[in-house]
């Protein structure tokens, strides 16, 4: 297949995952075969920071940009003002196809209306995930605002859909945007539901460093948490491996990051928002047209 001028874009964005859940972070776990493999085939951003440690200002930064004191959402529950230019925009105008799928996070309503979708054209997401689904009652809404439910664990679903549109828009390139909540707590029950078996796999046996010396509520969870991000390398895995079958893995640019990071309640009541690494170091890297053998890059990116 002859390369595109343009290449495919793929965002692929966790909620809440730590920079040393990764095997190339020193994690001894083997969570991550998949990110370890883009960050030591492609480009490894090794000190990479989130501009809030919560989610929805750190999803407006980048989506826009913007500092979150620029963007207005500067906490949680301000929605994106609606003359916002988003990535969505800037790809849209360079002739690409847009769509998001996941978690979104920045909207005032459920489901979240066109106008506030932030230019997205393809929308089959929710705006504040933990509410609207669990971890094997994934419901996201489509673009005439109807609630669909996906079939699977809440990880597989997303990707399955991810999937279903790679496959569906292979004639142009597009820009996708597929945002996921794990590994982040599940609210209402406030633990880390991982798929069945998952969790006793991991639970008990390796604690980073600073979990290990000030405790919080790690030793119990630190299990769902693992197995949450083993499904999502998997995920990740099945990702590629659809852009390697269907011949667009040389023309698409994927870029795996999270919104911030997890302290599981050893720097204050809850498991975010404070200015340690544990809150804000999260993990990046890129793979594709541009990035290929880019290396580690050490120098510090933020969102």
């Amino acid at each position: 297949m002859e390369a595109r001028r343009k290449p495919n874009v793929v965002v692929f964005f966790t909620d809440q995952q730590r920079w040393d859940t990764t095997g190339v972070h020193g994690n001894p776990l083997g969570l991550t075969p998949n990110f370890d493999w883009m960050a030591q085939a492609g480009t490894h951003l090794f000190n990479s920071f989130t501009c809030q440690p919560v989610c929805g200002p750190a999803r407006s930064c980048l989506q826009t940009g913007l500092y979150a004191t620029e963007s207005g959402c500067y906490r949680n529950g301000i929605p994106l003002p609606p003359d916002s230019r988003t990535l969505a925009h800037y790809f849209k105008e360079a002739g690409y196809r847009t769509g998001y799928i996941g978690k979104w996070h920045l909207a005032s309503e459920e489901p979240v209306p066109e106008s506030g979708r932030g230019g997205y054209e393809y929308w089959l997401a929710s705006n504040v995930l933990e509410f609207s689904s669990d971890a094997y009652d994934t419901v996201v809404y489509d673009n005439d605002c109807k609630p669909v439910k996906l079939p699977g664990y809440r990880v597989d679903a997303l990707a399955d859909a991810a999937i279903r549109y790679i496959d569906d828009h292979q004639d142009n390139p597009f820009f996708l945007f597929l945002s996921f909540l794990e590994p982040h707590h599940q609210n209402n029950f406030d633990n880390y539901p991982a798929p069945l078996g998952y969790a006793e796999r991991y639970a008990g046996r390796w604690m980073p460093p600073d979990l290990a010396e000030l405790g919080g509520n790690a030793a119990r969870s630190l299990g769902g948490y693992f197995g949450m991000v083993k499904r999502l390398d998997e995920a990740l895995g099945r990702v590629l491996d659809a852009l390697r079958s269907l011949g667009q893995l040389d023309d698409t640019i994927v870029l795996f990051t999270s919104d911030h990071a997890c302290h599981f309640k050893t720097r204050n009541g809850e498991y975010k928002r404070s200015w340690h690494d544990s809150s804000i170091r999260v993990p990046t890297a890129l793979y594709g047209p541009g990035f290929r053998s880019g290396g580690q890059v050490r120098e510090l990116v933020s969102l």
